[in-house]
């Protein structure tokens, strides 16, 4: 594959992405293409950039992605692993990659609705990715659009294993950020280091292993009283024992007090093996989340049936209350962040930054 170089391009591409990288990036992490909306770099799309990187590849391919709002539907297929997306301005916010399906959208081709999954502004499948400061969103505009009742609108939906996301933004409304898994057979992980993830319902979910550590879950307020959502909607498989780990997470949102939840268990298709888990742990907790911190789902579904916990937060929503179960030390201790992403491979993703 022939990938234009230029040396004044490729010296300044790779000054901005040692900046991004926080001074940080090594031999490897060089680019091996640009993205640029001006025309300046190899290509002008991401997805351009990802349909020309090598398939089956062993090591990091690295994509550059100079500052702008890229608005297109941005697809890693399974054939193309060892992908690697990284903005190359200073902040995370300065480069974006959206787009505002949502479930309800009709598809152009008049054959129906695109469904959650279809509603993907980006849909991973190939394993061993990363991204890093840069921003994945849905914008999909639910007061602008009220003939659409089904408004999941997903901006990131991975179905792959060994997946790395570092200071990496992920903006939506419902169901913002989908972490599943090939088939309910498999599991996927993906670890999540100082990212900032915002929503209101049900807008972490999916039956993936993913661990969040650092950075921020921000709750959006949808005018309520009394409900304004649900953090977290795992599905995770009744044999996996790790589902969603949450810690140094700070839990935030300008919703009223007492208003927001957890998260709420997830059954697809009423799966009865669909137990979620989640942990939330070390963590700092607004007023936003109250005495209740968890719900029932649609469908008869308890919460007290799921797998869900809390250990040593901390924040005025740091309640401990019968109605939110905590983990003892030595219980806690066996879910870290090594155990939720070891697998069977010993995957250490926890590089230093």
């Amino acid at each position: 594959m022939h990938v234009r170089r230029r040396t004044g391009l490729f010296l300044a591409t790779f000054a901005a992405l040692t900046v991004a990288l926080g001074g940080n990036a090594s031999a490897h992490e060089r680019p091996d293409a640009t993205v640029a909306l001006d025309g300046h770099g190899d290509f002008t799309s991401v997805q351009a950039a990802i349909d020309a990187a090598p398939v089956g590849a062993t090591e990091p391919w690295v994509i550059a992605v100079r500052p702008g709002e890229y608005r297109e539907l941005v697809k890693v297929p399974a054939t193309k692993p060892f992908l690697t997306l990284v903005g190359t301005g200073r902040h995370a916010q300065d480069v974006v990659i959206a787009y505002d399906n949502a479930n309800g959208t009709p598809k152009p081709d008049g054959s129906g609705p695109y469904g959650t999954s279809g509603s993907a502004s980006v849909t991973l499948d190939g394993a061993d990715f990363t991204a890093r400061n840069l921003t994945f969103a849905n914008l999909f505009d639910e007061a602008a659009h009220p003939e659409i009742t089904n408004r999941q609108a997903v901006a990131v939906l991975t179905r792959a294993d060994r997946l790395v996301f570092d200071r990496v933004r992920f903006l939506g409304n419902q169901d913002t950020l989908y972490v599943n898994s090939s088939s309910a057979a498999v599991v996927a992980r993906a670890y999540f280091r100082d990212c900032y993830v915002e929503g209101d319902v049900d807008f972490i979910f999916g039956r993936a292993t993913a661990v969040f550590e650092g950075g921020q879950v921000h709750s959006l307020t949808r005018g309520s009283t009394t409900n304004n959502g649900y953090v977290t909607a795992p599905s995770t498989m009744i044999d996996n024992p790790y589902g969603f780990l949450f810690t140094r997470v700070r839990f935030t949102s300008d919703a009223p007090a007492g208003t927001v939840f957890l998260g709420r268990p997830w059954h697809p298709s009423n799966d009865p093996n669909a137990i979620g888990q989640v942990l939330v742990r070390d963590s700092w907790i607004g007023d936003h989340v109250g005495a209740v911190a968890w719900a029932d789902f649609s469908g008869g579904w308890s919460w007290r049936d799921a797998r869900f916990a809390e250990h040593h937060n901390r924040g005025p929503g740091a309640l401990v209350t019968d109605d939110r179960p905590q983990l003892d030390r030595a219980a806690a201790a066996a879910f870290t962040v090594r155990a939720y992403l070891s697998g069977a491979d010993g995957w250490s993703p926890r590089e230093p930054h």
